[in-house]
């Protein structure tokens, strides 16, 4: 195994409001070295559900599907839930 994890996760990412609006589901795929926020939108918003304060407001999901970014800006006093699904590359080695 190299010193370098260029493996893909590829996200599936889906934001609930209240009110029951629904944004996406974004596709989204990212690696150790490159990518978009798809991580740290999962991880900003669990630390807000903790009693943190929203730090960051914009996030980019990098879909390399169809070789476009998503922006989204939240204010997650907003947001109800985030589903992060992920499917997982099975490989043979």
């Amino acid at each position: 195994m190299s010193g370098q994890d260029t493996r893909l996760t590829n996200h599936e990412v889906t934001i609930c409001l209240a009110g029951g609006a629904v944004l996406g589901p974004f596709n989204a795929t990212w690696t150790r070295n490159e990518g978009g926020d798809v991580r740290e939108l999962v991880r900003e918003y669990d630390a807000y559900l903790q009693g943190e304060k929203q730090h960051r407001f914009k996030f980019h999901l990098h879909d390399t599907y169809t070789n476009t970014v998503h922006t989204l800006i939240l204010e997650f006093g907003n947001v109800t839930g985030i589903c992060d699904h992920v499917r997982l590359n099975s490989h043979t080695d």
